[in-house]
């Protein structure tokens, strides 16, 4: 019989837990605190600990820290609520093998169970960020203990919410937006349907599709991604059908178009919504034909791809304008995705950065092992309009200037400036200075006389910021 040792101050929760895990077949004790948990495991040992973040004489990390000073591999499962988040984060680096949030769900607890006593035999098992009930894997996390397992998500058969995509990991997160989002994803994946993704920039629209075709029937087929946006007029239709030699000026060799490199599998058209009229005819015909013809060939080759689009455009109001053909639309548009953006996903800001700071510890061959409060708050309070590029990018950067084990606002001063304003702080680029504007005013309620002395400008001049860049009250 499997023994379980149960750390937990709150007497009447502790008990209830250990008649239903007593229930389930396993031999439980309970102790309220952790010099009482450190005596039982000297004496009496266990197979997993079930801890308290919490307790009234130190906290489940200190216990964390114990077991690797005795040696003890006993794996141990954090409990914590989303406001430890960051604690649990860096419990998660210290060795704990999961953590769940409290309430705790009964079946999720059994599995995790089920799934760390099954791994704590097995040395060098991938690192898990298990954030209430779905995970994120790495292999590479710094400073882990090798004991650690994966558990699969809440409802869900997919071993981990990190996919691989190319080179670099992804997290889908735990907000309620992002588990709707992929949801559908895997609904819409093992079907046929062209698949549109629609959203801002820098909100993971590459890796949704991505995952489309990694979820589908097309799996072991290629997948090619273009940037519409960065194709040149003139040369749209080599990238999608190709050349033969000769064809035009520059053409010294025969080129492959996307549509043939991606046969059988999927093609990601990325900005979709930046193709030239005549490209978007030529575009419909393959879609409709299944056929191509490379530019100066008579030969057309027949070809089978599953499209997925994607833009940050509004493509009806493209259509309305005439910049964007309507049976086009209707063709890439069977299914329409719409991405989140960061600001609309408060309970995944923390999960994200914490990811990031995974993947530059790895880039930076650093050792950080989180953020502290008050970097913590900033982050959440932060309205992020570049998405989850932005925050990469940020996090990168702290990372790389950070002296200690944790970053600090010291190392976030460029989100400060935007977060918090100060009277007289210069306004740079457009972009920012229409964020800042933006974060002033929702700082004081809309108050245009005290967001201009925030932000250092008469009133006359916030008017006419406020018309230039169409900011609405």
């Amino acid at each position: 019989m499997k023994s379980i040792l149960i750390v937990e101050d709150d007497i009447t929760y502790g008990m209830m837990l250990k008649t239903w895990l007593g229930k389930k077949g396993f031999q439980v004790a309970s102790v309220s605190s952790i010099a009482r948990a450190q005596k039982h495991l000297e004496t009496e040992g266990a197979d997993l600990i079930l801890s308290d973040l919490r307790l009234p004489d130190k906290d489940g990390i200190d216990l964390l820290k114990w077991l690797g000073e005795q040696g003890l591999s006993i794996p141990l499962i954090m409990m914590t609520s989303y406001a430890d988040i960051q604690s649990a984060v860096q419990a998660m680096k210290l060795g704990a093998s999961d953590y769940v949030a409290k309430p705790v769900n009964p079946d999720e607890l059994l599995k995790k169970i089920g799934e760390a006593m099954s791994a704590s035999s097995t040395a060098e098992k991938q690192t898990v960020y298990s954030p209430q009930t779905d995970h994120l894997s790495d292999p590479n996390r710094p400073s882990v203990s090798p004991k650690q397992t994966i558990c699969s998500g809440k409802g869900d058969n997919t071993r981990s919410q990190a996919s691989r995509s190319g080179s670099s990991d992804y997290l889908e997160g735990e907000s309620d937006a992002a588990k709707q989002l992929y949801n559908y994803v895997r609904l819409v994946a093992p079907t046929t349907m062209s698949v549109l993704i629609n959203g801002a920039s820098g909100t993971g629209k590459e890796y949704v599709a991505h995952r489309i075709h990694q979820l589908s029937k097309r799996a072991g087929q290629p997948f090619v991604a273009i940037d519409c946006g960065s194709i040149p007029k003139e040369l749209a239709a080599s990238e999608f059908f190709g050349h033969v030699k000769g064809s035009f000026t520059g053409a010294l060799t025969d080129k492959t178009g996307a549509f043939v490199a991606a046969n059988g599998g999927t093609i990601f058209l990325d900005e979709i919504g930046n193709l030239s009229y005549e490209v978007q005819i030529q575009l419909l015909r393959a879609l409709q034909e299944r056929k191509i013809r490379p530019v100066g060939s008579n030969k057309e080759i027949t070809v089978d791809v599953r499209l997925v689009s994607a833009t940050n455009e509004d493509l009806e109001q493209a259509i309305e304008k005439g910049t964007f053909r309507q049976d086009l639309f209707h063709r890439i548009n069977e299914f329409t995705l719409r991405m989140p953006e960061l600001k609309d996903r408060r309970e995944d800001i923390l999960l994200f950065a914490n990811f990031f700071l995974d993947q530059a510890n790895r880039e930076l061959d650093k050792q950080l092992i989180g953020f502290d409060d008050a970097a913590s708050r900033v982050l959440l309070e932060y309205h992020w309009p570049g998405n989850l590029r932005q925050m990469k990018n940020v996090v990168r950067r702290a990372t790389l200037l950070a002296q200690d084990q944790l970053i600090t606002l010291k190392e976030l001063t460029e989100l400060q400036q935007i977060t918090h304003p100060h009277v007289g702080l210069p306004l740079r680029n457009e972009e920012a200075e229409k964020h800042q504007i933006i974060e002033a005013l929702r700082q004081t309620g809309n108050n245009k006389s005290r967001a201009a002395q925030l932000l250092g400008i008469d009133r006359k001049t916030l008017y006419n910021k406020l018309k230039l860049y169409e900011i609405e009250s």
